[in-house]
């Protein structure tokens, strides 16, 4: 969504990225089913990433000792010069119509009888 709100293009579930600087373009390998996809993305672009892309840095017990005692910084919206109104506009919310339940039926020939008389599908 939030490309498509940006207009830039999208890789999604990357595996790995390679960033041409010269080029302004972004190598983005994704898994899928046949193998691996290899998408060329004109920057800016916005990329997801699979578990797959880094190894994980774990805190050393020091570290997590000094962070906390820092300050956290916090931003308003002014700060980062961002408006926060909505583009989307709720015009109405509805449930979906009940259904009846469904039927179970003891035979094949039970089945097609209903098809044929009750649903006039065959």
């Amino acid at each position: 969504m939030i490309a498509g709100l940006l207009k830039w293009p999208q890789g999604t579930f990357a595996s790995k990225v390679v960033l041409d600087q010269e080029r302004q373009t972004a190598l983005v390998d994704r898994e899928v089913d046949g193998g691996i996809e290899t998408l060329s993305l004109d920057l800016p672009a916005v990329i997801t990433t699979d578990l797959r892309l880094n190894q994980p840095r774990y805190a050393t017990l020091p570290n997590i000792m000094k962070a906390k005692s820092k300050p956290i910084k916090k931003f308003t919206p002014e700060d980062l010069k961002v408006e926060i109104k909505s583009d989307i506009e709720i015009v109405q919310v509805t449930e979906p119509p009940k259904r009846k339940a469904g039927v179970k039926v003891s035979s094949v020939d039970e089945l097609i009888d209903k098809l044929k008389n009750e649903a006039h599908v065959i």
